[in-house]
C-alpha cells in the first residue's frame, strides 16, 4: 500500500518534520497541501511554503501551498477549501503545527501562554473539526497528531508547565476524537520521536549545533508517519506511536542511516516514559 492518490494536508509544513511527511507522501505521488505561516524568506527559519511546494513536486508528488496560520478559523477554513479544490478531496489530515517555550510559570507572559495553546492544542482541534466533513467522505481518512504519549510525571510538567499542557492537549485531542470517530471509519493517532530530532526548534530554544549532533534527521518521522498513513482505519486508532517502534515493526532495524552524526551518542525526546524507552536495545541519555 502507498500514499498515491491520496491528498494530505499538513500544517507548519514549511521545514522540518513538517516537510519530511510530505516530501516522504510525494515519493509515493501524493497530493500535498502545505499550510505555513513563512511566505517569505524567515531571518532566522529555513523555507517558506513556496519553497516546500517545490520540494515536494520534486520529490513526485503534487502540492499546493497556502500561507496561513492555524490560529484563525478562516484561514484555516480557506486552506482546507482550496485544498479540495484543487485535488477533488482530503484524505488525511497531519496536526504539525507547533509552538514550544520551555518556561515556568511565573516566567511565563500570559501572551506566550495563549499562544502556546493556541498553536497546538486548539490548532489541532479547530484544524480536525474543518477537515473532518472532508475526511467522512474519504476511502481511508486519517489524523495523525505530532504529540507526546501522555504521561502524568511531574518531571514533564514542573520545567515548563504552558508547553506541556499545550502538547498534551493535542494528546488529548487524540484520544477524545479517535473514540468520538471511530465508528465512522476515522483513525486518529498520535506519531512521537524516540530520539529528539534536528529542527529549528532544536537548533534555536533546545541546545544548538551540540544537540543536534546528537539527533536524529526527520526522516525518520516522517517514514514512521507514512507506515501508520497507509495502514487500513480499521486496524488502530487512538494510539501514542513511537517513530522506531513503528518502523522495528515494518522490519526496519538499522537506524545508522538516520543519524545526524553516527557516532555521537542519541539523546531521548521530551515527553517519554521510562517504560517507553526500555523497550528499545539503544539506551538514550534524557535531555537536560
Amino acid at each position: 500500500m502507498t500514499l498515491a492518490g491520496k491528498t494530505l494536508f499538513i500544517t507548519g509544513g514549511t521545514r522540518g518534520i513538517g516537510l519530511a511527511i510530505a516530501v516522504r507522501a510525494a515519493q509515493d505521488g501524493a497530493n500535498v497541501t502545505i499550510f505555513g505561516k513563512t511566505g517569505v524568506p524567515h531571518p532566522h527559519l529555513p523555507g517558506t511554503v513556496h519553497s516546500a511546494t517545490e520540494q515536494v513536486q520534486a520529490a513526485g508528488g503534487r502540492a499546493l501551498a497556502v500561507v496561513g496560520d492555524v490560529r484563525f478559523e478562516d484561514q484555516v477554513q480557506d486552506a482546507i477549501d482550496r485544498t479540495v479544490d484543487a485535488f477533488g478531496g482530503l484524505d488525511i489530515l497531519v496536526n504539525n503545527a507547533s509552538a514550544i517555550a520551555l518556561t515556568g510559570t511565573l516566567e511565563t507572559e500570559l501572551k506566550r501562554f495563549d499562544l502556546l495553546q493556541q498553536v497546538n492544542m486548539r490548532g489541532t482541534f479547530l484544524c480536525s473539526r474543518l477537515a473532518l466533513p472532508h475526511l467522512r467522505h474519504a476511502a481511508n481518512p486519517h489524523i495523525l497528531n505530532l504529540a507526546p504519549p501522555p504521561d502524568l510525571d511531574p518531571r514533564w510538567f514542573a520545567p515548563h508547565l504552558p508547553y506541556t499542557l499545550a502538547k498534551y492537549g493535542m494528546s488529548m485531542c487524540t484520544l477524545g476524537m479517535a473514540e468520538e470517530f471511530k465508528a465512522e471509519g476515522i483513525a486518529v493517532n498520535a506519531l512521537w520521536p524516540l530520539t529528539a530530532i534536528d529542527t529549528s526548534a532544536v537548533r534555536n530554544v533546545l541546545g544548538g549545533e551540540a544537540l543536534a549532533r546528537c539527533c536524529r534527521r526527520p526522516e525518520i518521522v516522517a517514514e514512521a508517519a507514512r507506515a501508520i498513513l497507509v495502514k487500513p482505519v480499521r486496524e488502530g486508532t487512538g494510539r501514542f506511536h513511537i517513530d522506531e517502534e513503528v518502523l522495528r515493526a515494518e522490519g526496519i532495524t538499522d537506524f545508522s542511516r538516520y543519524a545526524v552524526e553516527p557516532a555521537a551518542p542519541l539523546v531521548a525526546d521530551y515527553f517519554l516514559p521510562d517504560a517507553v524507552l526500555e523497550r528499545f536495545p539503544t539506551r538514550l541519555r534524557r535531555m537536560r
